[in-house]
């Protein structure tokens, strides 16, 4: 089983590991600070130092119980049980952390702010992000308030916590699970982890994130569309 660096901190950039496994195009290590992928969140690029070789790491992806980062190593080698330095590509990292939890804090907003408003997706891009959210009556006139709900919400400075919570204690906090896979997966989990934007907002989740919202500096809503009455998307970038 590999350890989940980035799931304590997630602002491991570099990490020591030993190889404990090479399936040929990707390899399997005892730990690891490459998050893999998940939540509408990509998986980390960066690369892996073995001996005077540089491996391209691209591709990381969960299968089941295992973490497989897809190397640009020789065809016909076998690299098990050799020791690397992992180097995550740590502006793409940060992008999407800030990202992460800027859709969190837009999730808490509409929320608090609109009481009917669920977020049920998300997707995050290098340069931009999207939410689809269920709220009938959200239009593209509510776009500067919702703008500038979140950006003077940035400014207050919370910070953000990762807890790890027992099942009984997480089943006791409303909403914790907030999409249909994720209310399936908390009855399957007995350690649940869960991102706190203090004051505002509990959350279950996998990803990586920053420690206060000031980090986020702020956003700009770029585009609003009406995908049906339960379904309005929302796009931002950071600036």
């Amino acid at each position: 089983m590999t350890e989940l660096l980035y799931l304590k901190d997630s602002y491991i950039k570099e990490f020591a590991a030993e190889i404990i496994d090479d399936l040929g195009d990707s390899v399997i290590l005892d730990k690891t600070a490459f998050y893999p992928g998940g939540g509408g969140q990509p998986n980390d690029e960066g690369w892996l130092f073995l001996d005077e070789k540089r491996l391209d790491v691209k591709k990381v992806e969960k299968r089941e119980d295992l973490i497989l980062h897809f190397v640009n190593k020789d065809a016909g080698t076998n690299i098990s049980g050799k020791k690397v330095k992992g180097l995550i590509d740590w502006d793409k990292r940060y992008t999407y952390m800030k990202y992460h939890t800027a859709i969190h804090l837009l999730d808490a907003l509409l929320r608090k702010n609109f009481g009917k408003a669920f977020l049920t997706g998300g997707q995050i891009f290098l340069e931009k992000a999207r939410v689809d959210v269920d709220y009938p009556d959200l239009n593209k006139t509510m776009m500067p308030e919702i703008e500038s709900m979140v950006n003077n919400e940035i400014k207050k400075g919370r910070e953000v916590v990762i807890r790890f919570l027992s099942k009984e204690e997480a089943e006791k906090i409303p909403d914790l699970a907030r999409t249909k896979p994720g209310q399936e997966l908390l009855k399957k989990l007995e350690t649940v982890r869960v991102v706190e934007i203090v004051g505002l907002d509990m959350q279950m989740d996998g990803g990586t994130h920053v420690k206060n919202i000031n980090e986020i500096g702020g956003i700009r809503i770029t585009n609003f569309e009406n995908k049906g009455s339960h379904n309005k998307r929302i796009e931002f970038v950071l600036v």
